[in-house]
């Protein structure tokens, strides 16, 4: 018997609609992960992108448990001497959660070229509605 491995023309991608409102900004980007990578499929590949399409709602409503708000810190760097910009995790869920979510999915995909167009596939909405009604996209009710 042989292994079975993924071919890239034959993988059916699917739209899912995650809901963040209410939830664990970790525990909803562990879920987009999943689905993004395609670990819940029968047919998954861990050296193909076998992932489907994720949308991500009420990102804004999303929460960050324990003393994370005030803890947590969002850091750049310019690479230039005394170049680096910190940002409390409480001001960048105000202004921008969509960055919140998508930094946090992003850190749980792997690091190669595959986890780079995983990342392709993620859309992140900070308010109820989205603009992929088109797909027709499906609401994961797993958990």
């Amino acid at each position: 018997m042989s292994t079975f491995m993924a071919k890239p023309e034959k993988i059916e991608r699917k739209w899912y609609v995650i809901d963040a409102a209410g939830k664990p900004l970790g525990r909803t980007a562990a879920l987009a992960a999943t689905l993004l990578k395609g670990k819940h499929k029968v047919d998954f590949t861990p050296h193909a992108d076998c992932g489907d399409y994720v949308i991500i709602v009420n990102a804004d409503k999303a929460v960050l448990t324990g003393k994370k708000l005030t803890q947590k810190y969002y850091r750049t760097h310019s690479g230039y001497a005394g170049g680096l910009k910190e940002t409390q995790y409480s001001r960048l869920m105000a202004t921008k959660p969509q960055l919140a979510m998508k930094l946090a999915v992003k850190g749980m995909l792997p690091k190669s070229t595959v986890g780079r167009w995983s990342l392709g596939r993620l859309k992140v909405y900070a308010g109820p509605e989205h603009k992929q009604q088109a797909q027709k996209p499906e609401f994961w009710t797993a958990e």
